[in-house]
């Protein structure tokens, strides 16, 4: 990886930030994993649902984007660093699989997204000031708490929607997959206080982001 002087970082960051919530995030150019899926057809309510929960999901992804970067700014291995920017690119293909989604059901991003952006920004630079163990710890932890909530989302979107299921769980693969990555590296599981709360933002980001 070169050697970015912290203000360079912090202006690729901002590029990123950028990119992430007003223009095209840059990919792996993974394939979509819906492209092979027949879309079924849903009623007016089913669709909102769907929406809603790929409006989320989207917004999910725009913290964890965020989050990612702000963990990166602040960490000290360098091998930690490429672990994170690596891990930030694969978000960035479910940024991409959840809009097209979404505008497959003709519908929109969570207007709030650069209010997701810049807290989870400011909480990924705090955890990665915290030191190595305790930035990994957290991102685990934020990871295995995305898992589960995908898993809920798996549940109420209709059998017949192959397309956004389908999407869904290559994210889990890769959440669950970025979680191991941290443990591996020797993250610190993070103490019950700070998983409730984190539980408890999650919680109003997700509500918000159903709606708005």
């Amino acid at each position: 990886m070169r050697d970015y002087s912290l203000f360079d970082r912090f202006l690729i960051h901002t590029d990123t930030a950028l990119r992430t919530i007003a223009g095209q995030p840059v990919a792996t150019h993974r394939p979509y994993p819906a492209a092979n899926i027949e879309d079924c057809t849903l009623d007016a309510a089913e669709s909102r649902r769907v929406a809603g929960l790929m409006r989320v999901n989207h917004a999910g992804e725009v913290s964890a984007q965020a989050l990612y970067q702000g963990q990166a700014l602040t960490a000290r291995n360098r091998e930690i660093v490429e672990k994170l920017e690596q891990a930030a690119l694969e978000e960035n293909d479910h940024l991409l699989w959840t809009q097209n989604r979404l505008k497959e059901l003709g519908d929109r991003t969570s207007l709030l997204n650069p209010l997701w952006y810049a807290g989870s920004f400011a909480i990924g630079a705090f955890a990665g000031a915290l030191g190595d163990k305790w930035n990994l710890g957290f991102l685990a932890e934020t990871e295995q708490q995305v898992v589960r909530h995908l898993d809920s989302h798996l549940d109420k979107i209709p059998v017949c929607d192959g397309r956004s299921r389908a999407i869904l769980e290559q994210m889990r693969i890769d959440e669950a997959k970025h979680a191991m990555t941290a443990l591996d590296h020797g993250g610190k599981p993070v103490p019950m206080p700070v998983k409730k709360l984190m539980r408890a933002m999650s919680k109003v980001m997700t509500g918000s982001a159903y709606w708005v």
